[in-house]
């Protein structure tokens, strides 16, 4: 597999900065479309959000639209933190495009929103795809003069990586690291999460010797996100290589990293190694959650061993976790195989 190399640049020396902030605003406009074409407008009055989407029905939504409604026209207008108190809950709850349509209400009263609205604005965006629109506000905020940390940064390469155009994303990397900004594990962890989605798991590996120790300290998600991909693509023996790596770092592999290796070993047929990892990470205390049991009693099912599939469901159930429907549609299709229908249907029951 051919790997891209990266341009991990440094930061600009102090002579350089003198120039940072003209050359920050050409490097973004090359992201931004050429004529910004906004979003349908809507008038300025009171509204809750079944007269903005009539699909939403959402009692707590309409709260939230309200108290807006309120602070708008409030008389003095509040401070921009306030409104961004009642946006952020609204995109918490993943609403992208109502909150949009309130930011453009703030806009027709002339009121600026802080860099707090504007990374909420940029996420909505991302979130949505528009990652053109998202860069549109971006460089307002450098317009403005706001010297904007890694959040805004996260969330552009964030929305690259959500539309799969993850090589942009490092394009972008390149750029902003070569113009002084300061990226961290969130930046990276996302990058890596990108390139593992689109497969290019060796590419990922890359990016995590490059980064070590140089520009940020790799963390548990970084290795579990790439030991999963290698699981994955059924290379379990590499994946355990990097799981010592890991340890030996001091780095604690969590319920994602053995959930990771445990279903990397079912996927190879090696159901001991992975039941003697389910025993190690209980040992070191790592509770195993739903998922963790789905994948043994899978793998159990799928080898036609329905006993040691109960003896999993078992204990499943002792350590009070609820089981889910891919738990029962696992233990369905395990009794189907083996022609034990009655039991099979039992389940329903």
């Amino acid at each position: 597999m051919k790997i891209r190399r990266f341009c991990l640049s440094q930061p600009l020396q102090p002579r350089q900065t003198m120039f940072l902030f003209s050359t920050r605003v050409r490097f973004v406009s090359l992201f931004i479309p050429k004529k910004f074409l906004p979003f349908n407008f809507i008038p300025s009055f009171c509204f809750s959000a079944s007269t903005l989407f009539p699909q939403f029905n959402n009692p707590h939504l309409d709260n939230s639209i309200s108290l807006f409604n309120s602070l708008l026209h409030n008389n003095p207008t509040p401070p921009p933190i306030e409104f961004g108190k009642v946006l952020g809950s609204i995109v918490k709850a993943k609403h992208y495009s109502i909150a949009i349509s309130l930011f453009q209400q703030m806009e027709v009263r002339g009121i600026n929103p802080d860099l707090v609205n504007c990374n909420l604005l940029m996420n909505c965006f991302c979130q949505l795809g528009h990652i053109t629109f998202a860069f549109s506000v971006f460089s307002k905020i450098l317009k403005r003069g706001y010297h904007p940390d890694a959040i805004p940064l996260n969330t552009l390469i964030k929305g690259f990586c959500l539309k799969g155009e993850v090589h942009k994303a490092l394009h972008f990397h390149d750029k902003v690291v070569a113009q002084g900004f300061q990226l961290d594990q969130v930046s990276y962890g996302t990058l890596i999460n990108g390139l593992c989605k689109v497969g290019e798991t060796r590419a990922a590996l890359e990016l995590l010797r490059r980064v070590d120790g140089k520009l940020v300290q790799p963390n548990v998600v970084m290795y579990s996100t790439i030991i999963d991909s290698l699981c994955k693509d059924k290379l379990v023996s590499d994946a355990c290589d990097l799981y010592s790596e890991m340890v030996v770092k001091r780095i604690s592999p969590d319920v994602v990293t053995y959930n990771a290796l445990i279903s990397g070993f079912c996927i190879m047929g090696q159901l001991k190694e992975g039941i003697d990892l389910f025993n190690k990470m209980t040992m070191e205390n790592v509770n195993p959650d739903v998922y963790t049991f789905n994948i043994l009693v899978d793998a159990f099912c799928k080898e036609g061993k329905l006993k040691e599939a109960k003896n999993v469901f078992l204990v499943m159930m002792k350590n009070d976790i609820k089981p889910n429907i891919v738990t029962y549609n696992s233990l369905m299709n395990g009794y189907c195989l083996v022609n034990e229908v009655n039991k099979a249907k039992s389940i329903l029951n």
